[in-house]
């Protein structure tokens, strides 16, 4: 039997987050080029074809919208880069313990690295809330009932999945599981 369990840990490198970033991007050019067209009253991009536009207000407006979304799409772009959120859990059963470790923004905060002893772990825990916006996630729950997330972020897992995955766990380090 293995005794080391290492799960992958998806950051900030999703699809979703690259097509947000792409369509905040283009979206917020769009609008900057719109208002400083206004402000030369001339045609900057050729689809553009009205010069009734008006710098103060709309122009101004739009100017602003467009350099706000381009620096919210390069903050965007700044979190896949550096892949923000991603690293791994791994469980060893030859040293008795967990591992939790995650990739943050530069600093000296930029690793995250967290470890428990096997014989400090109470249960996994199974947190499901549903609604608008569901949110089913696994925490590792110490014996001095701190909770610990190990799941992804943003990303749904059917229900199936979460307690496949729970049970997983819990068998590996031989603990109990909570929230079933």
């Amino acid at each position: 039997m293995e005794n080391i369990k290492k799960d992958q840990i998806l950051g900030s490198r999703r699809f979703s987050n690259y097509w947000w970033a792409t369509i905040v991007f283009l979206g917020s050019v769009s609008f900057f080029l719109v208002g400083i067209s206004s402000y030369f009253h001339r045609a900057l991009i050729n689809f553009i074809t009205d010069n009734n536009l008006l710098f103060l207000p709309q122009g101004a407006i739009m100017t602003f919208y467009g350099t706000t979304g381009i620096l919210i799409s390069l903050f965007l772009w700044y979190t896949i880069f550096l892949d923000v959120g991603s690293g791994y859990n791994e469980f060893n059963n030859n040293e008795g313990r967990v591992t939790i470790f995650r990739l943050g923004f530069p600093g000296k905060n930029r690793f995250l690295k967290l470890e428990y002893n096997i014989k400090d772990i109470n249960s996994i825990k199974i947190h499901i809330e549903e609604g608008l916006s569901p949110k089913r996630e696994i925490y590792l729950k110490t014996k001095d009932k701190r909770e610990i997330p190990l799941t992804k972020i943003g990303e749904p897992i059917t229900l199936e999945e979460i307690e496949k995955k729970a049970k997983e766990i819990a068998k590996f380090i031989n603990v109990n599981i909570e929230g079933i």
